[in-house]
C-alpha cells in the first residue's frame, strides 16, 4: 500500500477525493473543519510539487445541479484557509471544460470540480462514471472519511483504477488511527459515552461496544426508552416502546459482561420543547405527564463525571441533552469538561458523530481533547466493526 509520506507527487497530478459537505448559510460556509481537516493533505502534495484535482459531495441533489449545493460557493474558504493559493473551477465534473482542465493542470495548481451527486451514478457507484473521474489524475488520494462507508463511484470505485497509485489521506489515516486505538487497544479503564436521541440508530454500536469497554454512559433522549423499559414514568419525554426489549437486554448483556452501565438518574426538564420553557429537575424514573427531560440532571453529571476522571480511554458519541438550546446545555458542557479534565490527566479521548462534534466546537473545547472526528455514519459504522468500503479499496 503507498503512503503519503513517500509517494513521488512531483510532476504528477493527485486525484483527491475530500469531504467538503459543510454547513451553508446564504452563499457563506458556517463551519469549515472539514476544509481545515483536508488542508495538510493539499500542502503535502504541493509541496512535493504535484497538483491536485478536488472531489467532492455537498449535501443530496434532489434533480441534477442547482447553485444552493453548488462548489463554487466554497472557494472563498478553501483559499483562505491555503493561505491564499488560488483554487481554479472546474464546473460539471463530466464535462469536456472539466478535463481539459484537468489535463492541463500545471504543478502546484489546484482544481476544484463541482458537486460529483449532481450526477446520479456517483452514488450508485458507476463504473463508468468513475473511469471518468480517474481520467483527470495520476494518483488517487481518498480524505474523505465521512463517506467511507459508502461504496460510490468517487469514494471506492476509482481506486479500482490506480492499481499501483492509490492512498490514504491525513484525515484518513487520522481517523483509522484513532478509532482503532480505542477500539482495538483500549488502555483501561475504557468508558463510552453514547448520548443521542434514539436506541434504534446505536443498538448495534451498543451491542459492539459491550464487548469493547469497562464502563457504558448512556445519556440523551436515549435515557428515557431504558428507564421507561424500566417500569419509570417519562412524562413526554422521547421514548421508543418498541425498543423496551432492546433497552432491557443492554442491561441483562452489560451485567453478564461485567460492564459498569451508568444511567443519567435525574434530568432537567422542560414544558415543552424549547429553550425558554419552564425548567424543573425530576428523577428520571419518575417525570410528569407534560414535562419532558431536555438534559441531564446535576446528579446525573456528578455520576458521569466520576467515571470519565477514572477513566484511560474516552469515546463519546451523541450529546446528553439539547444542547443546541443554551438552557439545556448544561449537561453536554460539563461531559466535554470532564473529558478534558481526564485528558489532561492523560487519557486518550476521540470524540465522534456530528452532534457530539457540534458539541465540543461550541464549548471550544475541540483543541483539548485527544483527537475529533469528522465522520458521523462512517465513525459509527466503524464502531460497529463494519469494514468500510472507502478503506478497503484502498487497503485491498
Amino acid at each position: 500500500m503507498q503512503s503519503i509520506d513517500t509517494y513521488a507527487f512531483k510532476g504528477k497530478r493527485a486525484l483527491i477525493r475530500v469531504d467538503f459537505n459543510v454547513p451553508m448559510n446564504e452563499g457563506q460556509v458556517t463551519d469549515d473543519t472539514r476544509i481545515r481537516a483536508a488542508i495538510p493533505t493539499l500542502k503535502k502534495v504541493l509541496a512535493e510539487g504535484g497538483s491536485i484535482v478536488l472531489l467532492s459531495h455537498m449535501g443530496r441533489p434532489k434533480d441534477g445541479p442547482s447553485e444552493k449545493l453548488s462548489l463554487k460557493q466554497i472557494i472563498p474558504t478553501i483559499e483562505k484557509n491555503l493561505d491564499g493559493h488560488k483554487v481554479l473551477f472546474g464546473g460539471d465534473c463530466m464535462s469536456e471544460q472539466a478535463a481539459e482542465m484537468a489535463k492541463q493542470l500545471k504543478d502546484g495548481e489546484i482544481l476544484l470540480l463541482d458537486n460529483l451527486r449532481f450526477y446520479k451514478e456517483e452514488e450508485k457507484g458507476d463504473e463508468e462514471f468513475a473511469r471518468k473521474l480517474a481520467s483527470y489524475g495520476d494518483c488517487y488520494i481518498n480524505d474523505a472519511f465521512g463517506t467511507a462507508h459508502r461504496r460510490h463511484a468517487s469514494t471506492a470505485v476509482i481506486a479500482d483504477f490506480f492499481p499501483n497509485d492509490k492512498m490514504f489521506g491525513y484525515v484518513m489515516e487520522g481517523e483509522i488511527n484513532a478509532i482503532d486505538k480505542v477500539l482495538k487497544n483500549p488502555q483501561r479503564p475504557f468508558t463510552a459515552i453514547l448520548g443521542g436521541s434514539k436506541i434504534s440508530s446505536k443498538i448495534t454500536v451498543i451491542e459492539n461496544l459491550l464487548t469493547k469497554v469497562d464502563n457504558l454512559i448512556i445519556g440523551g433522549g436515549m435515557t428515557f426508552t431504558f428507564m421507561a423499559a424500566q417500569g419509570g414514568k417519562v412524562g413526554s419525554s422521547l421514548c421508543e416502546p418498541d425498543q423496551f426489549n432492546t433497552a432491557l437486554r443492554v442491561i441483562e448483556r452489560a451485567k453478564e459482561l461485567g460492564v459498569n452501565l451508568v444511567q443519567g438518574v435525574d434530568a432537567i426538564c422542560g414544558d415543552r420543547f424549547a429553550n425558554d420553557a419552564d425548567q424543573k429537575t425530576f428523577s428520571a424514573m419518575d417525570i410528569p405527564e407534560g414535562w419532558m427531560g431536555l438534559d441531564a440532571g446535576q446528579q446525573a453529571i456528578k455520576d458521569f463525571d466520576k467515571v470519565i476522571l477514572e477513566s484511560k480511554t474516552i469515546l463519546w458519541n451523541g450529546p446528553v441533552g439539547v444542547f443546541e438550546f443554551d438552557r439545556f446545555a448544561e449537561g453536554s458542557r460539563a461531559v466535554s469538561e470532564s473529558i478534558v479534565k481526564a485528558t489532561d490527566k492523560g487519557a486518550y479521548s476521540l470524540i465522534g458523530g456530528g452532534d457530539s462534534v457540534a458539541c465540543i466546537n461550541k464549548f471550544g473545547l475541540a483543541d483539548k481533547v485527544s483527537y475529533v472526528s469528522t465522520g458521523g455514519g462512517a465513525l459509527l459504522e466503524y464502531m460497529e466493526g463494519v469494514e468500510l468500503p472507502g478503506v478497503a479499496a484502498i487497503r485491498g
